[in-house]
């Protein structure tokens, strides 16, 4: 069985297993569930194929189903975007991608470079490569969080970061569920076939050397960031909770900036405010603000 045949029959098992029967619109039987979730015989029927084509496809065997049987699968099982997409990943069903190639090293191009630091004044602004890399971040977003830039190379990482480092830890106060959502990112890219070493030698480490990686990225779950909130302790500016949105940049797939902003005239807003003080004139002159 090669490798994205059985990462194929873990998502599916997994899938199948968080499935609720009475939402998926199946009668009481009458029988007793030994195991949560579906059957395998009731995720066949509800996409319309035979029980042994699904089981041999839960099984890691060598089918190739058609883009019709993927979306009658994914729909059986209440896959969300994200997962159809993740399924459709590992079944090799992507119509509309570009035959496979070596990928380059991941620069930002100047101009990006000046969008951040046009934001530097108000916007905490990311941009992140392949594998949770962090290209790019502005003054903001590198006293929001981290400072990025004086980290070497090798661990400019979000995913990395979050894991790793402990004041990645004491900064949010939703660490779980900030790591837990970044675990489920990286799922998405670990069957592209793009830089997949890469990919691969990342999530070895991380499973390594931090026990709630390898559990979540045991769990086999899938998860696009696309907005939500950060809740943050932050040691300047105390508690703060920040939005955030992601924008897919034209003409690079691979890359996505990530805007924070805070709610107009909150609490959280004037948080923001007073960091971006001291982004500007330093620490002391953001604390003398915050004890006037």
């Amino acid at each position: 069985m090669t490798r994205t045949n059985r990462e194929l029959a873990d998502f599916l098992k997994r899938s199948r297993a968080q499935c609720d029967p009475e939402q998926a619109g199946l009668p009481p039987d009458g029988r007793v569930r030994r195991v949560p979730g579906l059957r395998r015989e009731e995720v066949a029927r509800l996409a319309g194929v035979s029980a042994d084509y699904y089981a041999r496809l839960e099984q890691g065997r060598s089918v190739n189903p058609s883009p019709a049987v993927v979306e009658a699968i994914g729909q059986a099982l209440g896959l969300h975007e994200a997962g159809l997409a993740h399924l459709k990943d590992l079944v090799g069903i992507i119509a509309t991608s570009p035959p496979s190639r070596t990928p380059g090293v991941q620069r930002l191009r100047p101009g990006l470079h000046r969008l951040l630091d046009s934001l530097n004044t108000a916007v905490p602004a990311l941009i992140l490569g392949r594998q949770s890399a962090v290209l790019g971040a502005n003054r903001m977003a590198r006293a929001l969080f981290a400072d990025f830039d004086a980290m070497p190379a090798v661990e400019r990482n979000y995913t990395r970061w979050l894991f790793l480092d402990q004041d990645a830890r004491d900064l949010f106060v939703d660490w779980d569920v900030q790591a837990r959502a970044a675990v489920e990112n990286l799922r998405l890219d670990a069957v592209r076939e793009s830089d997949r070493q890469a990919t691969e030698a990342l999530v070895t480490e991380l499973r390594e050397r931090s026990d709630d990686f390898d559990r979540w990225w045991r769990q086999h779950r899938v998860h696009q960031r696309t907005h939500g909130s950060k809740r943050l302790r932050h040691p300047l500016v105390g508690e703060l909770t920040v939005e955030y949105e992601t924008l897919s940049l034209p003409g690079d797939s691979d890359t996505t900036l990530f805007l924070y902003t805070a709610e107009p005239r909150s609490a959280s807003a004037q948080a923001l405010s007073l960091l971006a003080s001291w982004t500007l004139a330093g620490p002391s002159t953001a604390l003398r603000q915050s004890r006037d």
